[in-house]
């Protein structure tokens, strides 16, 4: 595991802008060792989205290959197309996700011979679990996997709020990928200078040309961002209200007074996340139900949440389960 302390150890726009959905029925431990990466990347520019056009779709329980069931609803977009699929249940969620990561890991080795991916924390580890399941652990070229987290939790790496340790014990431990390709914080920083750390890993796997830079804004360009979402909103360490959704200079920021603990944070902000390629936001569970009512249905708020504000220059998509998507 790469840490950005350099260091390895061991092991925009509101999607619901114009938005109108027609009805639809849903039948660990640390050694220290040098990094060898080394920093590059012009000053960085932010730039917003245009509107973008979004489809739900519905998948059919009784057969595993995924297919459209119903009714579109769209709205405006020049640049990108956000899908919403909505699953039965968790499980369907979870396998229709392992597909799409694995066809994007086929595509990306291929286009450039490394798969830049960024995690978050929360219920999104566990519906990574199919990806360690036939046929994918298999197919998968796992050494040409780079995983970054889009936020962390200031403590240590073997603490029950760490990413990485949730990371670790329900995904990394179980895959083949190089200890040097899993790029964790250092945990011996205060927040701030962990958040200081990490951009500059960053900048310098930029310069190695493993991770791109988007010519659009000038932002790391990750290949995929699969990502959870708060019952509030919140995305990475990006809290409604909080200073930090109007980031536009930083690539990586520091929060010390998270209104979720622990208070002590580092995190991607907007401009990064939504240079990526491609995001995926997967959302479970009827708590989070009322806020995607909010960001995909006919809520005309001004008040943007910050899961409201993903809008990459690639494509997006969401996967719902049906008690997720239960008041579109």
């Amino acid at each position: 595991m790469a840490e950005c302390a350099l260091s390895l150890a061991s092991s925009s726009p509101p999607l619901s802008a114009n938005l109108r959905i027609s009805p639809t029925r849903f039948s660990p431990l640390r050694r220290s060792l040098l990094l060898t990466s080394p920093s590059s990347a012009g000053k960085p520019l932010f730039c917003s989205h245009p509107q973008r056009r979004t489809s739900v779709l519905r998948t059919n329980s009784s057969r595993s290959q995924l297919r459209t069931k119903a009714s579109m609803a769209e709205s405006v977009t020049e640049k990108s197309k956000a899908e919403v699929k909505v699953y039965d249940s968790e499980e369907e969620l979870a396998v229709a996700l392992a597909k799409y990561t694995a066809d994007l890991s086929e595509k990306f080795c291929k286009e450039r011979d490394a798969f830049t991916v960024v995690v978050s924390g929360g219920s999104l580890i566990k519906s990574l679990r199919k990806l360690v399941e036939p046929p994918y652990f298999d197919s998968i070229d796992w050494s040409k996997w780079h995983i970054f987290w889009v936020d962390e939790r200031v403590v240590p790496k073997d603490h029950p709020d760490s990413n990485y340790l949730l990371a670790y014990d329900g995904f990394l431990s179980k895959i083949p990928i190089p200890a040097g390709h899993v790029y964790a914080i250092n945990d011996a920083l205060s927040a701030e200078a962990a958040a200081d750390d990490y951009e500059t890993c960053l900048r310098h796997l930029v310069k190695s040309k493993i991770l791109d830079i988007s010519k659009e804004s000038g932002f790391p360009k990750f290949d995929v961002m699969l990502l959870g979402m708060g019952p509030d909103g919140h995305i990475a360490s990006l809290f409604p209200g909080h200073p930090l959704v109007h980031e536009k200079e930083k690539w990586v920021t520091f929060i010390k007074d998270s209104p979720k603990p622990p208070p002590n944070r580092i995190t991607f902000t907007f401009p990064v996340i939504n240079s990526s390629a491609n995001i995926a936001l997967a959302i479970v569970g009827a708590g989070k139900a009322d806020v995607v009512q909010k960001s995909l249905g006919d809520d005309e708020s001004s008040d943007l949440l910050p899961v409201q504000m993903v809008s990459p220059e690639g494509e997006l998509v969401w996967y719902l389960d049906k008690d997720a998507a239960s008041k579109l």
